[in-house]
């Protein structure tokens, strides 16, 4: 059996992820569960978003599967990979963005994904990305401990330096260049995968997208009853403002889908529902505020401590 690129069942494993994540987050909450909205692309292909707001535990939570192609990519994706030019392409995951409504319950965000480019008569151009990260408002060592330890568990089928290289990547891409902070503490980022060939690097996707809620809901059960008040709410919204901002400014899938012509709606759907922004603001030091800076949003090795 050749090791070549199938997309079907790649597209078969994400719609089914996307029904599971959701299965188990709209359990978590409690709520109402996720209300889907279902599109199609003008250029090629389509999606469904699911989002769940106002819940009892999830403020918003968006869960998109999409799946787009066409007869070629937009030129400033061809601009920075050349080998792209001239070639129809079809792009497929899911990316899924959760914004708690106590602020010690940190933010995730999750994606996995599939890209394909081909032209006839040369070898077709693809590669898996995709990870986990955790934005924490109010930081705790061991729920850091937790979500690093997930994600080792996860890179070491796959060889000794997967998780250290994986880790450092996703440090230095989710990082605010013009703020000069991290978005938060980490985790998992990978793109460009191909090297294993298809069928390990399909497996390493799968292991990536089985194990976020393993990581993230454990914490959540942890958190979700701590009490807080308008001074842990006011924090909360103001740090959203660095999640939108990098969103806005640096993240690739962001830029891609509203580049590729995709639904702006499902791309945007990661903001937060509410955020605030305050002029030259800084913590108190010694406060609980200040520790976020001080202890979670630094580069560190949380597993070793």
């Amino acid at each position: 059996m050749k090791d070549q690129p199938d997309l079907q069942p790649v597209k078969d494993y994400l719609l089914g992820l996307q029904d599971s994540i959701c299965s188990r987050l709209a359990r978590a909450d409690g709520g109402q569960g996720f209300m889907e909205d279902s599109w199609e692309r003008e250029q090629g292909g389509g999606g469904r978003s699911r989002v769940l707001e106002d819940g009892p535990v999830f403020e918003k939570a968006g869960v998109n599967f999409s799946h787009v192609h066409g007869d070629q990519l937009p030129g400033s994706a061809t601009a920075a990979r050349p080998e792209l030019a001239g070639r129809s392409f079809e792009a497929l995951g899911v990316s899924l963005v959760i914004h708690p409504r106590n602020p010690y319950v940190p933010t995730s965000h999750a994606n996995v994904r599939f890209f394909i480019a081909e032209k006839p008569g040369e070898a077709p151009v693809w590669w898996f990305g995709g990870g986990y990260d955790l934005t924490p408002y109010y930081g705790f060592e061991e729920d850091a401990v937790h979500w690093h330890r997930t994600a080792k568990a996860v890179c070491e089928p796959f060889g000794d330096d997967v998780y250290t290289k994986y880790k450092q990547w996703c440090d230095e891409y989710f990082f605010l260049k013009h703020r000069d902070e991290p978005r938060g503490i980490g985790g998992l980022f990978f793109d460009d995968l191909n090297q294993w060939g298809f069928d390990k690097s399909f497996a390493f996707l799968q292991a990536v997208g089985n194990s976020y809620l393993d990581a993230y809901l454990p914490i959540v059960e942890q958190r979700r009853e701590i009490a807080y008040g308008e001074r842990e709410r006011n924090f909360q919204l103001y740090r959203r403002g660095r999640y939108v901002e990098f969103n806005l400014v640096y993240d690739r899938g962001t830029l891609f889908g509203l580049q590729s012509g995709g639904r702006t709606e499902s791309i945007l759907m990661s903001l937060p529902p509410l955020v605030t922004w305050r002029y030259s603001w800084q913590p108190e030091p010694g406060t609980p505020e200040a520790e976020l800076y001080d202890k979670f949003l630094v580069p560190r090795d949380w597993i070793q401590g």
